[in-house]
């Protein structure tokens, strides 16, 4: 039978079987009206799960029709399910680009409604998405935001099942030892857990791991269990699964005779349910164990897994099972057949998957075009714009020039007031004229080169310069006006301080939103140096202290670091709770450090603060602020840095 008849036979059996299921819905329908829109999608969903191993057709035009009719619905988390079920189809064939746009659509839909269970479900097939594509960091990532939404709403069956995948993502780098410790936890889990697919998935994984470290003994226990469990015709997917990795045990024990009953046994089981995929799990398992003791046998086994992948046009497979051929026909010396075998794989291969890549390459062409298209029109509205920007830069001039005015002459009153009524003595006089000092340095070049810095940008700003040279001025002007800001948020705490003391309005807050604020209110000047602002902080982590004062600190702690740091680095923020009932959060660089001679004169009022890796300038009172409204809430501000390796500021304060 040639290739396009055999394309023909399946198209038209496929159009036989949706037009019988369709009947067969019809009938169940007439019999049984669902109740609500819920048990109608419910039913799409059990009729996908049952066409989507073996008529992936079947299941895709079901669930097609099933969102569909959650769209018109307005049925969200209806519309979330047949997305996760079409990803799913998608990723069984290996289209794991499509399955990922589905399931992030599905994601989004979850978060729409509020659906946690569902948010886990979809972080989960993002992960086993990655996995597959052999990405294992961002498929731990997004299996441990699985595990995070499952622990907070106390689903204990999400957290089985997102350490179960976290094993797997280790168990696919080859770290055996970490994956069973993962494994255990889910185990322990699993103990109090009503019986599911998910146990079967576990004990399969566990043996595996066994089998892999040659612990071939713990790993047949599983198996045995899971085998017994699994014969019903429920799990008969996953009893045949489970058979193969016994079998994968018994062979690598150098048994391979039981471990060819065992597969030829999965195999009539797969045959008998008609599913595609375990048919080849098997197929490809026999034809690898004959492969040390039986070459024709093996041979044949490969050709029966061939035409199996042919019939569903599994172009992947095709490929893998082709080099597999080629391979035995040179082991035989067979060079005529195994030159025929290459041609056939390589012309599949360019004809399936490089021409898809050339289509993925336009469209990213598209998207730039695009992209460039948007960008000129942005430089457009960016002119149009340009006077009142200027307009309000110079209000905002003006506005901070009154400010600091009014403060300078309420302190000077201040001071002069205090001078007259108390008999200071010399040490004390001495002090005010450092913090006297101080401010007037601040003032007289700390914050006016910055501004006279921008007037002279604004004044080169034409409509003449070059679109590269107005973005690049425009990129400074921001900077210089973002320095301006931090100094003179700096200098008016300082100042209100000095005159009013430290008001504390001590709250319950969560740490890591107000980290995350402060690491976006930081990310242009970051993103200037390319540093990168990691926030491993716990959602957990909740501390009890005046807000603004724990933002501030973050700010300037965060601020220096990504000032004495070199371009291309990382800044870590991260927080462990204490025994006593208190929080450290630590903000951690790898610049250029502090000298030890220094260490004890950084939060004193005599600091004089140096130039960062980039020339950036300050004015030496963040840390002082820092430290005095740490210890205002009950808490303290500790360093420790060595020169070339970087400095780590901790804050400690009261956790609730």
């Amino acid at each position: 039978m040639n290739f396009p008849t055999r394309i023909l036979i399946n198209v038209v059996f496929n159009i036989v079987w949706c037009l019988t299921a369709l009947l067969s819905f019809n009938l169940v329908a007439k019999a049984k009206e669902p109740s609500s829109s819920a048990d109608t999608i419910e039913f799409y969903n059990k009729l996908v799960s049952r066409y989507r191993y073996d008529k992936p057709d079947s299941a895709v035009f079901f669930a097609n029709i099933g969102l569909k009719l959650a769209k018109q619905l307005k049925d969200f988390t209806g519309q979330a399910i047949m997305l996760n079920q079409l990803g799913m189809i998608d990723d069984n064939i290996g289209d794991f680009e499509s399955s990922r746009k589905k399931y992030i659509k599905a994601l989004s839909l979850y978060k729409r409604t509020g659906n946690t269970k569902g948010m886990a479900t979809e972080n989960i097939r993002l992960g086993v998405v990655e996995m597959r594509k052999g990405e294992y960091d961002k498929s731990i990532g997004y299996f441990l935001q699985a595990l995070d939404i499952s622990q907070h709403n106390g689903n204990k069956a999400g957290q089985m099942e997102a350490y179960i995948t976290l094993g797997e993502a280790y168990a696919g780098q080859k770290k055996h030892d970490k994956a069973l410790a993962y494994y255990q936890i889910a185990e322990n889990l699993n103990n109090h857990l009503p019986f599911t697919n998910l146990s079967l998935n576990l004990f399969n994984d566990i043996a595996i791991s066994y089998r892999e470290t040659g612990k071939l003994n713990e790993a047949k226990p599983y198996l045995f269990k899971g085998i017994g469990l699994s014969n019903t015709p429920q799990y008969q997917g996953l009893n045949i699964t489970l058979i193969n990795t016994l079998a994968s045990v018994y062979a690598k024990a150098g048994e391979q005779q039981t471990s060819i009953k065992l597969q030829e046994l999965a195999l009539k089981k797969a045959r008998k349910i008609n599913n595609y995929i375990r048919q080849i799990q098997t197929l490809t398992g026999l034809a690898t164990t004959y492969g040390s003791i039986n070459t024709k046998k093996s041979l044949y086994y490969w050709q029966e897994a061939l035409k199996l992948s042919q019939s569903r046009q599994a172009y992947k497979e095709q490929v893998d099972e082709l080099n597999a051929i080629a391979e035995l026909h040179e082991k035989e010396k067979n060079f005529k057949a195994a030159y025929d075998t290459r041609t056939r794989q390589f012309h599949i291969a360019d004809e399936f998957f490089y021409k898809k890549m050339s289509k993925q390459i336009v469209n990213l062409q598209n998207a730039y075009e695009l992209n460039q298209s948007k960008a000129r029109e942005q430089e457009l509205r960016f002119a149009n714009n340009k006077q009142i920007l200027e307009q309000r830069i110079s209000y905002g001039i003006i506005a901070a020039a009154l400010i600091i005015l009014v403060v300078v002459i309420v302190y000077y009153f201040r001071l002069r007031k205090l001078n007259l009524l108390l008999n200071k003595t010399n040490a004390d006089l001495r002090e005010s004229n450092t913090v006297k000092d101080k401010l007037f340095s601040v003032l007289g070049h700390d914050l006016r080169s910055p501004f006279i810095s921008v007037i002279n940008l604004l004044e080169i700003i034409d409509d003449d310069i070059e679109p590269e040279q107005r973005k690049a001025l425009l990129d400074q002007l921001n900077m210089n006006a973002r320095v301006s800001l931090e100094t003179l948020d700096s200098l008016l705490r300082w100042g209100q301080k000095q005159i009013k003391g430290i008001p504390i309005n001590p709250s319950r807050f969560n740490a890591k939103s107000v980290i995350d604020k402060a690491a976006v209110f930081l990310s242009a000047v970051a993103e200037n140096k390319l540093i990168t602002i990691i926030n491993t902080v716990g959602s957990h982590i909740e501390v009890l202290a005046d807000v603004d004062h724990f933002e501030f600190i973050i700010r300037n702690l965060l601020s220096n670091a990504i000032k004495f740091s070199s371009n291309n680095s990382t800044v870590y923020v991260n927080a462990v709770l204490m025994a006593d009932k208190k929080v450290a959060v630590s903000v951690k660089d790898s610049g250029i450090g502090i000298a030890g001679e220094k260490l004890s004169e950084i939060f004193d009022i005599n600091n004089t603060s140096t130039r960062g890796t980039g020339n950036e300038k300050g004015t030496g009172l963040g840390l002082l602020l820092s430290k005095e409204f740490a210890e205002a809430n009950g808490g303290t501000v500790t360093v420790k840095s060595e020169l070339g390796k970087g400095s780590e500021f901790t804050v400690i304060l009261q956790s609730v």
